[in-house]
C-alpha cells in the first residue's frame, strides 16, 4: 500500500548541508508490522514523517496505492483520502492539539470529516476508544493543557485509531507513558492491527517494546539502515554494533 523508493532527506546547502536520512526503500503492505529502531538523531523520525507526507523527500518518492503522496496531498480530496487511510501519532503532542478547543473535538472532527460519523454515534465511538486505552472519557471535556503528557499521548493515539486507518505510523508512542500503562497501549496497538489487518510502522529507541508489537525491525544509525530482520532474532543475536548497544541498554528485559 505504502511504498518508499530511494527516499532521502537533507537540510541546508553547500558545506552546511546535512543528510538526516540516506536513501531507503520500504514496502508497507497490508498487515505488515515493521519497527524502526535507533538512537536519538539516527533519522528514524524523519523517515516516518516522510512516509506520511509531513516531510518532503530530498530525493526519491513515496507512493500510496501507486499514486504519488505529494500529489495526493496537493488536493483536498486526495488529502482526505490519504489521511483516511494513513495516520500518524507524533512524539511531541504538546503542539498537536488545538489549545483553544476541548480534547473531544480532536476526535470528533476526524470522525466527521474522514468517516462521516457525527452526533451521538461519534461521541460514543470516541468514548469507547479512550476507554480501550485506559482513560476516563471525562477527560475529553478538558483542554489539552489540563491533562498530563502521558494522557495527551494516549489521546493522540485514540485520535488516530478512531478513524480505523489502514496504515498507522507511531513515533515513540509509549515514550511518555508509565511502565504500567505501556503494556495496555502496546496490547491495544497489537490487537488493532491483528483484527483490522492494518499495517503498522512503530518508531522507537527500544527493541523489547518493538519486538512485542511488531514482527520485523529496521535499525538505523546516522541516517543509514544498518540492520534488518525478524524482531526476536535481532533481539537475541544482534549483528551490528549499534544494534548490540541498543540491546545491551535493555538487557534485563531482553533476557526475560
Amino acid at each position: 500500500m505504502l511504498t518508499a523508493e530511494e527516499i532521502s532527506r537533507s537540510y541546508g546547502r553547500g558545506s552546511s548541508r546535512f543528510t538526516a536520512v540516506q536513501p531507503v526503500d520500504l514496502d508497507i503492505t497490508a498487515g505488515r508490522r515493521l519497527g524502526i529502531v535507533g538512537e536519538s538523531g539516527s533519522g528514524k523520525s524523519t523517515l516516518a514523517r516522510m512516509l506520511v507526507g509531513l516531510e518532503t523527500p530530498s530525493s526519491g518518492e513515496v507512493t500510496f496505492r501507486g499514486e504519488l503522496v505529494r500529489r495526493l496531498l496537493s488536493t483536498r480530496t486526495g488529502r482526505e483520502d490519504f489521511r483516511r487511510s494513513v495516520q500518524m501519532v507524533v512524539q511531541d503532542t504538546s503542539s498537536s492539539f488545538d489549545p483553544r478547543q476541548p480534547l473531544v473535538e480532536s476526535l470528533l472532527r476526524p470522525l466527521a470529516v474522514l468517516k462521516g460519523v457525527t452526533g451521538s454515534a461519534a461521541e460514543d465511538r470516541a468514548a469507547q476508544m479512550v476507554r480501550r486505552l485506559e482513560l476516563d472519557p471525562a477527560l475529553l471535556r478538558r483542554f489539552p493543557g489540563e491533562v498530563s503528557g502521558g494522557q495527551r499521548q494516549r489521546l493522540s493515539l485514540a485520535r488516530a485509531l478512531v478513524v480505523e486507518p489502514e496504515v498507522l505510523v507511531c513515533d515513540e508512542v509509549v515514550s511518555a507513558l508509565d511502565v504500567s500503562v505501556q503494556g495496555a497501549v502496546l496490547n491495544q496497538l497489537k490487537e488493532f492491527c491483528e483484527t483490522s489487518g492494518a499495517a503498522l510502522v512503530f518508531v522507537s529507541h527500544g527493541l523489547p517494546a518493538t519486538a512485542f508489537v511488531t514482527e520485523e525491525v529496521l535499525v538505523m544509525a546516522s541516517g543509514r539502515v544498518v540492520e534488518t530482520g525478524n524482531c526476536l532474532e535481532v533481539l537475541r543475536d544482534p549483528q551490528h554494533e549499534v544494534t548490540r548497544a541498543i540491546v545491551t541498554a535493555y538487557e534485563p528485559v531482553a533476557a526475560s
